[in-house]
């Protein structure tokens, strides 16, 4: 010991404080310094600092390039410790050179140790929290900055309250992403946290051949094992290939975003320009108050920037489009002032042409039309990136999202149009008679098609886009039609359980031969006769609008006791996946935790 360690305390278990949790993490430290850890806790007093837990909790890294005590700088884990003990007297006398030599508890080791212990905890809550409940699991695998492949695995679930909850257990390196190496890293995940593979009921990825591959994919070598782990298709990357598919299939839309991504790169890629960009738009902004154009308010005209569209997320080009359409006149005083004043010719050139293809009606027609359209997707994209999401919601809102395009479609012209036309006179670009015959580019008049401007503009672009779109919706969301879709919505409880169907519950029953016997199937026959009559006659269910509104409603009132095998076709129902947008934020973060300045950081400290 050192010569200026505190007098030891004598340890008395009922001094020990009774937090289970604490208890574990302590006990699972090396023996010969469980006793000393335990003494430096008692001398700290009512006040117990979190140093270790909030970087870890905060993805913050815990080491430092110095660590020395002559550094400015020792890193996130020393400089919280010395803050608290600047702040607090207690932690200071038991901490740093007021701590024994052997007994800091400031080691890498140490902290890898506790970092550790707090992961095999939180994981351990989890699965404690799951039971023997049944569960679907969601998976994506990505590179991470020293280019491993990693493999995140979230597991959802209904908790004991009815919510539907997901939680993510881990990263798992794979050496490769072939589906049979996924699956064997999936069975080790699976046996170190005691799950088993026939208490999955869903399982959710994207549409990568290597998951939902159907000889070979991951898809399938779990239904080999589980025939009751029914696969749905990230309905958030469907919407995504679908708004891919039409801007690749259209020439006018991939024109669109080839000349919004031209845009960006030639405004924003100076500093100065961009500088140039916000102070025009500030002074629009201004004069627009002067006018009457916009109202002032608190939180309204806040400063706008020219967002750059996400390849990964289609939604986010409706953001993109926005921001064109709200800065277009500062967009084009930028533009000019480069085809003017730029050091090259080539710079000049392609300032000039853009500028010149931005001031025309077909730029501007096609702007608004995709805005219109992006606007339906990224409501529906927003939607199912929410956690509490569930499959039968999920169904309605696509059904919703086609229904207002092709309501656009109907009555949608004219408003367009209006639209275009108002903005084209604001900003000087010449409006076209729909009367008149169309010029078709880069054709001679004499192979040129006779068509109006308005058959153009209408037939070839309006309603062909929106034909597009819908035909690639339908098609790529197909699980609205399949059979076990269609008997969940009998669940929903909304307009006094309107949708209720008891032929299709019970054949809903059938498609879960694990959960539901045949002695099963003949009460619940009976049950659901007993169940819609409670459900419909009940004051609290009357107002449901939901699935989850229902399992939680069932649990507040102990009907998940009463109505037990309905309950579980709930749960069924919930456990469905909708959406890989959990996965996908572990990849975020994880590009947070294991960055450039940290990419040696073992697989061992980044999955705890």
């Amino acid at each position: 010991m050192s010569g200026n360690s505190k007098e030891k305390v004598s340890l008395n278990l009922h001094d020990l404080p009774r937090d289970p949790g604490l208890r574990t993490v302590i006990s699972k430290l090396d023996h010969n310094i469980q006793d000393e850890v335990w003494r430096a806790y008692l001398q700290m007093g009512p006040f117990q600092p979190q140093s270790h837990d909030f970087p870890t909790r905060q993805g913050l890294a815990f080491r430092g390039n110095n660590e020395s005590q002559s550094s400015d700088n020792r890193g996130n884990f020393f400089e919280l410790l010395q803050f608290l003990a600047d702040h607090n007297e207690e932690i200071k006398g038991v901490i740093f050179n007021n701590a024994p030599a052997n007994l800091q508890m400031t080691s890498p080791d140490i902290q890898k140790q506790i970092v550790s212990v707090c992961s095999a905890e939180t994981s351990r809550a989890i699965i404690k929290e799951i039971g023997d409940s049944l569960f679907s699991i969601m998976i994506d695998e990505s590179r991470d900055i020293s280019t491993k492949e990693q493999m995140a695995i979230v597991l959802r679930y209904v908790d004991k309250r009815g919510h539907m909850v997901e939680r993510f257990i881990g990263i798992e390196h794979v050496i490769d992403t072939k589906a049979i190496s996924l699956k064997a890293s999936l069975d080790t995940v699976f046996a170190r946290h005691g799950l088993s593979m026939s208490s999955m009921r869903g399982q959710g990825y994207d549409g990568a051949s290597n998951m939902q591959g159907g000889l070979n994919g991951l898809k399938t070598l779990i239904l080999k094992e589980n025939e009751s782990a029914y696969y749905i298709h990230c309905f958030a990357h469907q919407l995504q290939l679908a708004l891919v598919s039409v801007a690749k299939k259209h020439q006018e839309v991939n024109d669109l975003f080839s000349l919004v991504a031209k845009v960006i790169n030639i405004v924003a890629a100076l500093s100065k320009r961009y500088e140039i960009l916000k102070e025009k738009h500030a002074i629009a902004v201004i004069e627009a108050l002067k006018t009457g154009e916009l109202k002032s308010g608190q939180g309204m005209n806040q400063e706008i920037t020219l967002k750059r569209s996400g390849y990964t997320r289609w939604s986010s080009h409706y953001g993109t489009l926005i921001s064109i359409i709200t800065m277009f006149s500062s967009i084009i005083d930028v533009l000019e002032i480069i085809a003017n004043d730029a050091s090259n010719s080539e710079q000049r050139f392609e300032a000039n042409s853009t500028l010149k293809f931005m001031q025309t009606f077909d730029f501007v027609f096609t702007l608004y039309l995709m805005k219109n359209i992006l606007g339906f997707a990224n409501e529906l994209s927003q939607a199912l990136q929410r956690k509490d999401q569930y499959i039968v919601n999920s169904m309605k809102l696509v059904s919703i999202c086609k229904l207002g395009l092709q309501r656009m479609r109907e009555h949608g012209w004219n408003s367009l149009l209006s639209q275009v036309s108002s903005f084209c006179e604001k900003h000087f670009i010449s409006v076209p008679v729909m009367e008149n015959m169309f010029l078709t580019p880069r054709k001679s008049r004499c192979r040129a098609q006779e068509i109006t401007n308005m058959h153009h503009y209408r037939i070839d672009l309006f309603c062909a886009i929106l034909d597009m779109q819908l035909q690639e919706l339908n098609s790529r969301f197909n699980e609205v039609n399949t059979e076990l879709l269609l008997c969940l919505d009998c669940l929903c409880p909304k307009d006094s359980f309107a949708a209720f169907n008891k032929e299709k519950l019970l054949r809903l029953a059938q498609l879960y031969p694990k959960d539901f016997s045949q002695v099963d199937l003949m009460a619940l026959d009976t049950q659901l006769d007993v169940y819609i009559m409670d459900m419909q006659s009940s004051v609290e269910f009357s107002e449901l609008n939901g699935i989850s509104d229902l399992a939680q409603k069932m649990v507040e009132t102990n009907k998940h006791k009463v109505f037990s095998l309905v309950y579980l076709l709930v749960t069924l129902a919930l456990l469905l996946p909708v959406a890989t947008a959990t996965v996908e934020r572990v990849f975020s973060t994880m590009n947070y935790v294991k960055n450039r300045l940290r990419s040696r950081m073992g697989d061992e400290w980044l999955i705890t």
